[in-house]
C-alpha cells in the first residue's frame, strides 16, 4: 500500500503524519497516474501547515505543490503523454504532492527533457518558473539594471542570481552570513549585503550612487517591508511574493506609497501559468536556461518522505541554501 504525508491539524512540523492510503480503482479519462520519485519542498508548504495561508480543506489533508516521476497509467482521453514518460508538475491545484503515487490532470504536467533528472526537476520547477515570471514578465529586467533581491542564498534566490547574471542585470542580494554571501556571488549575484551587521538601505544607496533601485523582490515580508520601500526610487515597484518572516503589518497606503509614487504587487506563480500555453512557455524558458548551463539546479539536501517534519524544520530554520526534496 502506498504512503503519503497528511496534515492532521494546523501547527508545527509535528502535525505531519506518514500514513497508508488507497488509490482510486479507476483513473479519470483526463488524468495520468504518476509514480513519484521526487517531491519538491517549498516554503509555501509551511504556510499551508501553519494556517498562514488558510485552505478550504478538511483535516487530514495531503500538502505539497510540486513533484516529478514516471507515468504508469494514462486516461483514455490523454493524447500527449504515454506510459513511461518522465513528467513534473508545480503549483497546480489541488494540493497533494507529498505521496508515492498520484493521479494528476494531464494538461497541468510537463514532460522532462533528457538533460534534467527527476530530482532536479522536483527541486527547481516551482522556484525556476517563479523567477521566470518575476524577471521576464511581471517586470522585465534589463541589461546592467541594478535591483534588490532579499534572501539571495535561498532556493529561489540562487536561481535568481543565475537568471539575473544571464540577463546581464546586476543583483544586490541580502544574506545572513559570509558563507551565504560567497554562495550568492558564486551563482552570479553582483553585490551582497549581510543584513545582520550592515544597513541595507545605506549599502543600496552607496552601490547605486544614491539613485536607489527601480524594483525590489521581497519574499521575506514583515522584517524587510520597510527597508524595501526605502530602497525604491521614484515610481519604483515592490514585488512582494512571500512572507517567510510573517505577514506584513497593515500599512497606510497614502503615507507608504504616495511620497515616491510607488507601485506594489503581490503576485503568485499560479496566476502566471493559468493555461497550457503559459505553462509551456514558462517551463520551456527554464529548461532552456538549464540546457545552456545558465541555470544549475542546487539540491541542498534530500529527506525520506517519512522525514517530512525534519525537512520542514530545516527550511524554517533559514539554515538551508538551495533546494530541499523529499524522496518517497
Amino acid at each position: 500500500m502506498p504512503k503519503k504525508i497528511v496534515i492532521t491539524k494546523l501547527g508545527g512540523p509535528e502535525v505531519l503524519k506518514h500514513i497508508d492510503y488507497e488509490l482510486p480503482s479507476n483513473l479519470s479519462n483526463s488524468m495520468v497516474r504518476i509514480r513519484q520519485t521526487s517531491i519538491g519542498l517549498n516554503y509555501i508548504d509551511t504556510y499551508h501547515r501553519t494556517g498562514v495561508y488558510p485552505l478550504p480543506l478538511d483535516f487530514p489533508f495531503c500538502p505539497g505543490l510540486e513533484a516529478a516521476g514516471d507515468i504508469i497509467e494514462i486516461g483514455s482521453e490523454v493524447k500527449n503523454f504515454k506510459v513511461g514518460d518522465r513528467v513534473a508538475y508545480s503549483f497546480s491545484p489541488p494540493l497533494g504532492a507529498y505521496c508515492e503515487i498520484r493521479d494528476f490532470e494531464a494538461d497541468k504536467i510537463v514532460k522532462l527533457p533528457d538533460y534534467i533528472s527527476n530530482d532536479e526537476a522536483a527541486s527547481i520547477l516551482l522556484q525556476g518558473m517563479t523567477v521566470e515570471y518575476l524577471f521576464e514578465r511581471l517586470y522585465k529586467l534589463k541589461k546592467d539594471e541594478i535591483f534588490l533581491f532579499h534572501a539571495a542564498a535561498g532556493g529561489v534566490g540562487l536561481i535568481a542570481c543565475q537568471w539575473a547574471n544571464s540577463l546581464g542585470a546586476k543583483m544586490i542580494g541580502t544574506v545572513s552570513n559570509e558563507e551565504k554571501s560567497q554562495l550568492a556571488k558564486k551563482n552570479g549575484c553582483e553585490y551582497t549585503i549581510n543584513y545582520k551587521n550592515e544597513n541595507v538601505f545605506e549599502k543600496v544607496s552607496n552601490i547605486t550612487n544614491k539613485k536607489l533601485v527601480n524594483v525590489v523582490y521581497d519574499a521575506v515580508g514583515k522584517d524587510t517591508f520597510d527597508t524595501s520601500i526605502k530602497c525604491l526610487t521614484y515610481r519604483g515597484l515592490l514585488v512582494s511574493f512571500g512572507q517567510s518572516s510573517g505577514m506584513v503589518k497593515e500599512v497606510n497606503l497614502h503615507s507608504t506609497f504616495n511620497p515616491k509614487s510607488l507601485y506594489f504587487t503581490r503576485p503568485t506563480l499560479m496566476h502566471y501559468i493559468r493555461d497550457r500555453d503559459e505553462l509551456d512557455d514558462s517551463s520551456n524558458k527554464l529548461f532552456e536556461k538549464i540546457r545552456n548551463k545558465e541555470i544549475k539546479p542546487n539540491i541542498f539536501k534530500s529527506f525520506k518522505l517519512s522525514e517530512a517534519s525534519d525537512a520542514h524544520e530545516l527550511i524554517q530554520s533559514r539554515k538551508s541554501s538551495g533546494s530541499i526534496i523529499l524522496k518517497p
